[in-house]
């Protein structure tokens, strides 16, 4: 009997051991019961939602304090490009804006930012600059870019980068003054040949609107052969020169001058856009984390009443177990 009552034991002892699924018999045993997950994931689930409102809240200050900075630094830019506009309108009213001229060497110079978070504002002048380059494509024409601002340069790196001939960036790093930028569009001239320069940037209008714009800048060689032609330019040969200069002198240091004055504007104007679209960018963030709080809030409040709902329901169950 001993012996049967040991053989009894060791069947029983060996079942779970010759189980045909011995690891579903093994997880079994580790696996808390139904009760505990459930708990646990409704735990878990309102410490989520608990941790993604803290950090909607930490982004909602990000973007409503970039949004007053964006506003500050317009305030000061704006009246500087305001009154940076009379620099270049004389030009256009001596030398006209000729988009249309037909040239052989053309140079897009667009200008962009160096930072994000504003809107489409650089992707309008990348896609403005990519349509003049196509325009003004040809078998005997050469088309390059000059890029001020990194945003640009990035994107246009990709399909062009053989076209870019020359990049700057962190133009704003400092405030932006007329020397600093002669010297950057005397950098250009020297080492830049062109028939055309087509400034490509985004004129402010508002804090919510902005034109993408193109100024056009002619070399002296063909300002003077326009003049010569009697084109748009004839009433060039009505003014009378005084000095010792001659015309093609003239016409050189009126082309510096006038590029110098046009990229000086271009690049405040696109710096107001840019401040401007920042602004609305940051300020639709704002409302949107707004709103997404409001939507976890209420997440938060369910998943908490339904765990209390849940809760006072075991209690009271358990109560009536007792009592009867």
């Amino acid at each position: 009997m001993a012996m049967a009552a040991l053989r009894r034991e060791g069947r029983r002892f060996a079942a779970p051991l010759i189980s045909p699924n011995p690891v579903n018999t093994f997880r079994s045993s580790l696996a808390p019961t139904e009760e505990q997950a459930f708990g646990g994931i409704r735990g878990i689930s309102t410490q989520a939602v608990r941790n993604r409102m803290k950090s909607v809240k930490n982004i909602q200050k990000i973007t409503k304090a970039m949004k007053m900075v964006a506003a500050s630094k317009l305030r000061a830019i704006q009246t500087r490009a305001e009154n940076s506009r009379g620099l270049w309108q004389p030009f256009v009213a001596l030398l006209g804006d000729t988009p249309s001229v037909d040239v052989k060497k053309n140079v897009i110079v667009t200008v962009s930012s160096d930072k994000g978070l504003c809107g489409g504002i650089n992707s309008t002048s990348v896609r403005v600059s990519r349509g003049l380059h196509k325009l003004t494509s040809g078998p005997e024409k050469e088309n390059k870019y000059v890029v001020l601002g990194e945003k640009a340069k990035a994107q246009l790196i990709r399909d062009s980068k053989k076209d870019i001939e020359l990049s700057m960036t962190e133009l704003q790093k400092n405030p932006l003054n007329y020397t600093q930028v002669s010297v950057i569009a005397d950098d250009i001239l020297k080492n830049v040949e062109f028939d055309a320069l087509r400034i490509v940037f985004n004129k402010f209008q508002s804090v919510v609107s902005f034109v993408p714009t193109t100024a056009t800048i002619l070399s002296p060689e063909v300002v003077e052969k326009e003049a010569e032609s009697g084109g748009k330019l004839g009433d060039l040969d009505s003014y009378e020169i005084e000095g010792a200069e001659s015309k093609s002198e003239v016409l050189q240091n009126l082309a510096e001058f006038q590029f110098s004055c046009v990229l000086f504007n271009a690049v405040l104007e696109n710096a107001c856009s840019e401040q401007g679209a920042r602004m609305s960018a940051m300020d639709s963030s704002s409302r949107n984390a707004g709103d997404m709080l409001d939507r976890l809030t209420l997440t938060y409040n369910r998943t908490r009443q339904a765990s209390i709902t849940t809760e006072l329901i075991e209690i009271i169950s358990g109560a009536s177990a007792l009592e009867g």
